[in-house]
């Protein structure tokens, strides 16, 4: 009999949860804040020097002197600007949707001091005697924009104007402005620019005011831009660029157009895929991935997050991993059904033997996430906070929110005698009579040995893998600036645009151009590699020139040779430390030789990527790191579905005896678990795709990363991880003395004897 009060409690469920989010999700959308690559901004790296000999940098002189950075950007109005303090001596300072880059770049890290001299050159006052935010924009009795400062001592300006009209000829006090700009985009010197004279006004008489009129050559902006800076005060510090970075609103707005397009496109294949595949399962999974990503997106929310782009692609990415619970606990449930377990039984126990796999791989995923997140940069970070927080909803959802929605029809018994609902033909369902058990259900990968093959392709894999060592020593790798340090520029113009129209461009401002790379639909999109770093009055100007020439401003990065070296250095030990936490996990939940496996492909993987990158010629930089992490975790994810079964299969056997009980293990398990392993691939493999083909060209080496590494991630899951630990255990025992030197069965006469 159906429990219809179970199948109404569900269309309850979708009802209440679906109207939440269709009243808040446009909200929250519109709420979300967005990086500067979405939007436009730019990004500096400042590293803090001392302002005079002796003065030490702690951690105060680094808050006061963010403090001061704070004022200075309050001029710009840029409503939420991030300053975050980094290390010993370093701040960085974020501001997206900051509409003239230039303007917000000049007043960060130039101190203005106001100064009134007399006619001998002789110091009377200067911008410490301005009383706090005591300067403003006015007009004279003219009309004319003019400065008014309220002083801090009317007494000390009598004394001054008393001296003034006493002692100075022609009575003039003659008003100087001083620009110091601290060290100007890594150069040795600091860069000061001539004292700007501002006026020299008559002092006829002695005045007992605290208040001062400067009327110059002004502009209304001029003057507003001065009473800012005057009121913004003097730095504490001296401020060096080490790492800057700019884009273009126009090319925000585009990779956020292009992105969301293809995160919906290949969300939208995923969904179909599993309707079509799994049937009802996949309807649920469909129902739990919208509820994961609207879940995404509150609690990002939330988290007073910033999306960026890698961040979107993280998102994107992350329902292509979603579903990867989804479908190892439905191919699990289907094979409880075809032994002829009942839907509830079936579904019982699929949940059941599908979660130690779901949680290992998801666990791992999140400890090579973290370990990016923890020596990323700033972009990588927001790549690592959204994977984290999509493994960990994903989890949620589809192990307990899928179950939730699942267990109510399963529990209705509106499912029972309807295994096709399930994607089960009744041919494949067993006689519950013959004792079939999951771990002998007949698959159709059954013909294929893989443990026979294993040489074959141990010899494939050693091959690439010295043959992308060569090549790789020979042309080695293509880095970007990241790595190298320089300035990269990526040009958008309205129009199609040529290598050598772009080479002429920066050949009228005096710049060398090391590489120029085209992209884009119709090459709208040129990026060009300069050799040595551009100062903050060179951007400033090609900005200008580009704005004048391409319809739009370019984006401009820029890494000193210290912070290249940094970010090389912080790429190689993430990869380490994520190495050697996985040996460490695995180990605990398995054994040595599974880790030792899992990590030799693991590393088998990031090496492909690293000899495809530099045989292509394709740019390594930060993204490019974030995707061999991503891949590192991923294809560990891929290894221990296959690893769990294996487990499974082995306490079945009891007792390994033979090379021939290691091989069944290893075969089986792969049989078993091939179709899932498939699925689940192809699943990320979609949304990969669609970022490469759709996306954003900003992240379109990031998405070919992903590609290359996904394709060798499956490959080596299958062939090379589990071959490995054949080789692996076999010794293992010989050394125990279980398996001794003895000919072996047919099947493996031609292997080696252990």
């Amino acid at each position: 009999m159906v429990k219809r009060s179970r199948i109404v409690a569900f269309l309850l469920v979708i009802l209440l949860v679906g109207s939440t989010m269709g009243v808040t999700t446009k909200n929250i959308i519109n709420k979300m804040k967005l990086g500067l690559d979405l939007q436009g901004g730019f990004e500096v790296l400042y590293e803090v020097q001392p302002a005079k000999k002796g003065q030490k940098i702690d951690k105060d002189v680094l808050a006061s002197t963010a403090q001061a950075l704070d004022k200075r950007i309050n001029v710009l109005g840029v409503s939420e600007p991030s300053i975050q303090i980094e290390g010993n001596n370093r701040i960085r300072v974020q501001l997206a949707g900051v509409s003239d880059q230039n303007k917000a770049r000049e007043i960060l890290s130039t101190q203005a001091n106001l100064t009134f001299r007399d006619y001998n050159d002789k110091l009377m006052m200067d911008g410490t005697d301005l009383k706090q935010g005591g300067a403003k924009q006015t007009f004279d009795e003219n009309g004319k924009p003019s400065v008014s400062l309220t002083l801090k001592s009317a007494d000390k300006f009598r004394k001054v104007t008393q001296e003034i009209v006493k002692d100075t000829p022609n009575n003039v006090l003659v008003i100087w402005l001083d620009f110091v700009q601290g060290k100007d985009s890594f150069k040795n010197e600091v860069t000061k620019k001539k004292p700007k004279y501002l006026s020299a006004p008559s002092v006829s008489q002695v005045f007992n005011q605290n208040t001062v009129s400067i009327v110059g050559n002004f502009t209304a902006t001029e003057a507003q831009t001065l009473a800012s800076l005057l009121n913004a005060g003097a730095l504490p510090v001296k401020l060096k660029e080490v790492y800057s970075t700019s884009i273009g609103a126009k090319f925000g707005a585009q990779a956020l157009h292009d992105t969301v397009l293809a995160g919906m496109i290949g969300i939208a294949i995923i969904y179909l895929f599993m309707l079509v595949y799994y049937r009802f399962p996949g309807f649920i999974a469909v129902v739990s991935l919208s509820i994961y990503i609207y879940l995404i997106l509150l609690i990002f929310d939330w988290m007073n997050g910033v999306l960026t782009l890698p961040g979107i692609a993280a998102l994107i990415l992350g329902v292509g991993m979603a579903v990867d619970a989804n479908i190892i606990t439905y191919e699990r449930i289907k094979e409880e059904i075809k032994v002829g377990k009942s839907i509830k039984s079936a579904f019982q126990a699929g949940e059941k033997n599908a979660f130690t796999a779901i949680l290992d791989s998801n666990l791992n995923t999140i400890l090579t996430a973290s370990v990016l997140f923890f020596y990323g940069t700033s972009s990588v970070k927001g790549f690592a906070t959204m994977l984290i927080l999509s493994v960990v909803m994903s989890f949620l959802t589809a192990v307990y929110g899928s179950r939730l929605l699942l267990g109510l029809w399963v529990h209705s018994r509106f499912l029972n005698k309807k295994p096709s609902w399930f994607g089960v033909k009744q041919a494949e369902i067993k006689d519950i009579s013959e004792n079939y058990d999951t771990l002998d259900l007949p698959t159709k990968f059954d013909k294929i040995d893989f443990v026979k093959n294993r040489k074959k392709f141990f010899w494939i894999s050693g091959t690439l893998l010295t043959v992308g060592l060569i090549l790789l020593i020979v042309l080695r790798l293509n880095l970007a600036i990241d790595f190298t340090s320089g300035t990269r520029v990526e040009v958008l113009s309205k129009s199609p645009v040529t290598t050598e129209q772009i080479k002429s461009s920066f050949e009228k401002l005096n710049l060398k151009t090391d590489d120029i790379v085209l992209s884009g639909k119709n090459n709208e999109i040129g990026a060009a590699r300069l050799i040595g770093v551009l100062s903050k009055n060179e951007i400033a100007k090609l900005k200008t020139a580009f704005k004048k020439e391409y319809g739009s401003e370019p984006n401009v990065s820029t890494v000193s040779p210290t912070v290249g070296k940094e970010l090389a250095k912080n790429a190689i030990i993430a990869v380490l430390i994520a190495s050697i936490g996985i040996i460490i996990y695995l180990t605990i939940r398995f054994e040595i030789y599974m880790a030792i496996a899992a990590i030799a492909a693991m590393l088998h993987d990031a090496f492909f990527m690293i000899a495809f990158f530099s045989i292509t010629r394709l740019e390594v930089d930060l993204n490019f790191i974030a995707a061999v992490l991503t891949i590192v975790g991923y294809s560990i994810h891929d290894t221990i579905v296959t690893f769990d079964r294996m487990r499974e299969n082995m306490h079945k056997k009891k007792r390994l005896k033979t090379f021939k009980d290691i091989a069944d293990v290893v075969n089986t398990s792969i049989h078993q678990t091939l179709t899932r392993s498939l699925n689940t691939v192809l699943m990320v493999l979609i949304t990969v795709i669609s970022l490469l083909v759709f996306g954003s060209p900003a992240i379109r080496n990031f998405s070919f990363a992903l590609l290359v590494g996904l394709l060798v991630g499956v490959y080596s899951s299958i062939w090379v991880a589990s071959s490995l630990w054949v080789v692996l255990k076999a010794r293992e025992l010989k050394k125990k003395g279980v398996i001794k030197t003895v000919k072996e069965k047919k099947r493996y006469s031609d292997q080696p004897q252990v």
